[in-house]
């Protein structure tokens, strides 16, 4: 009887327990709540965080002026300084002269300034003008440095019309080692959006700074070639 006893307790324990399982997981499932995840299961966005932000990031300079030198020196690339405002991944905006604002919820792959580094490299390789380029940390023998300052790289909304995409570098090219400068330019251009849209911006940055690679590009073969021939002379 003994036996018989133990086991009808054990069995009432057991039933007990299970109650009150299923009693949690109704509460669960009433409240919306299911089994833990693993970390790193959920790539969705956080309560509060608002929707992920979509990158952007624009194209480099592939066709040149077919007067354009072959050149037997190489060219080392900083990358540009600006000020604060700049210095972002974020897309700048100005609906005033004196007020910086930005695009929510997009950006640049990368900084302003690194992005345009990138760029600049690569549409020196596509010119196919120069025996070799490349950024200040690969550690490229250098015969001369192009050092570049970021001033303008905003979208301009404050005329009441679309917006123009404005884009301006200051470039000075230093001829190594003596560290002399042996020009310095300023590059700008501004095209207008076709009309009041993320898209439409975009593409007019693209135009804006496609001109000015261009620009800055054939600046840079000319006047470094017009210095190396001056020094080998």
């Amino acid at each position: 009887m003994k036996h018989k006893s133990d086991r009808e307790h054990s069995a009432i324990m057991a039933k007990h327990r299970a109650t009150k399982s299923l009693g949690r997981r109704q509460v669960l499932s009433a409240l919306g709540l299911g089994a833990l995840a693993p970390l790193g299961a959920c790539a969705g966005v956080l309560p509060g965080q608002g929707p992920p932000e979509a990158l952007y990031r624009l194209t480099p300079k592939s066709t040149f002026s077919g007067e354009l030198p072959h050149v037997d020196w190489q060219l080392v690339i900083e990358k540009p300084v600006s000020n604060g405002s700049l210095d972002t991944t974020r897309i700048a905006l100005q609906q005033t002269p004196t007020r910086v604002e930005y695009f929510a919820n997009a950006g640049w792959v990368d900084r302003a300034p690194a992005m345009i580094q990138t760029l600049m490299v690569e549409s020196f390789e596509n010119s196919n003008s120069i025996v070799a380029v490349g950024r200040e940390t690969v550690g490229l023998r250098s015969d001369f440095v192009l050092k570049i300052e970021l001033r303008e790289f905003t979208a301009i909304y404050y005329e009441g019309l679309p917006p123009q995409a404005v884009v301006a570098l200051i470039l000075r090219l230093v001829e190594m080692p003596r560290r002399a400068i042996v020009g310095a330019e300023r590059i700008g251009s501004s095209i207008r959006a076709e009309k009041d849209s993320l898209e439409a911006v975009l593409d007019a940055f693209d135009v804006a700074l496609g001109k000015v690679l261009k620009r800055s590009v054939e600046w840079t073969v000319h006047t470094g070639e017009g210095a190396w021939r001056m020094g080998v002379g």
